[in-house]
């Protein structure tokens, strides 16, 4: 691997990987297009297609879906700002109008999962659907969107994690990433010589996980016993992940002065409610299912 990396280069050394001038965007017009938009929009639009097959398959209208879509993306997108900005408050207070510039990222998922999930209880309501049953045909969708959207962080140089040398490892060079995100274990960890740090690449350990729990609402979408089941797995399975690796990345949002990572506790949340829940559903069918097979004197 080179010692001195080019300002656009990627590597991941341990897996003989090196990525040379690897573009942020380009230009159509005189206008440029970031790829970070353009791959969070691909991950919307292959979410919201996911959503309707799912929708289709088990005998519900896709254009329920794709009319939610409207108004779901416009919701997560503000969401996803607005999360974001409420725990970065001290970079936007002075100026405004920088809110509204989400060219350079600025994205929080959970945001953007809140919000998607608002809107769709209060569009479920209009419609008179099923919440819970748009919430489990949603969801593989929004496992899609997210591990797709996460490879716009890629192409940022952001949301990785502190110092690794394992066999994922990413090198990036320290000129092309925001110098808050190098902690003073990244910074002790730069060879005299070189220009780049070597990093967790949470971003990729997101997608994998996102992957994984992807593959088992698949397969387990038609075994599931009560609607909202999948909707569960997904709150307590991206839940604990997002725990995980919240805790080795180095952008954090933070609640306050308390050091505590915003998104870390609420990964939590979400994952004791989920069991909590599942437990207590379960339970209550095991109480109904006795007391329907017990004979009556």
């Amino acid at each position: 691997m080179k010692e001195m990396m080019g300002n656009g280069d990627i590597a991941f050394p341990n897996l003989g990987i090196y990525l040379e001038n690897v573009p942020k965007s380009f230009s159509v017009f005189g206008f440029d297009v970031t790829y970070y938009g353009l791959i969070i929009g691909f991950g919307i639009l292959m979410g919201i297609l996911l959503a309707t097959i799912i929708a289709k398959k088990s005998g519900q209208d896709p254009d329920l879906y794709w009319d939610f879509s409207i108004y779901v993306i416009i919701s997560s997108i503000i969401g996803a700002r607005l999360y974001y900005v409420a725990f970065t408050w001290d970079n936007y207070k002075d100026d405004l109008l920088s809110i509204f510039n989400t060219r350079q990222g600025g994205l929080a998922i959970y945001g953007g999962v809140i919000a998607a999930f608002i809107t769709l209880a209060v569009y479920a309501r209009i419609k008179k659907s099923s919440f819970l049953l748009m919430s489990d045909t949603a969801v593989p969708g929004l496992l899609l969107g997210q591990l797709i959207g996460r490879y716009g962080n890629f192409m940022n140089r952001e949301v990785f994690g502190g110092y690794s040398d394992n066999l994922l490892a990413m090198r990036l060079p320290i000129e092309a990433v925001r110098q808050s995100d190098i902690t003073q274990e990244i910074a002790s960890k730069i060879v005299e010589g070189t220009n780049y740090i070597q990093v967790h690449p949470t971003f990729l350990y997101e997608s994998l996980w996102n992957l994984m729990i992807l593959v088992i609402v698949l397969l387990y979408w038609k075994h599931r016993k009560f609607n909202g089941e999948i909707c569960l797995i997904y709150l307590g399975g991206y839940g604990i992940g997002r725990f995980w690796i919240e805790g080795i990345r180095t952008d954090q949002l933070l609640i306050g002065s308390t050091g505590i990572a915003v998104s870390q506790m609420f990964g939590l949340i979400c994952f004791v409610f989920a069991i909590a829940v599942f437990t207590w559903k379960t339970v209550r069918m095991k109480k109904q299912e006795k007391s329907t097979n017990t004979p009556k004197n």
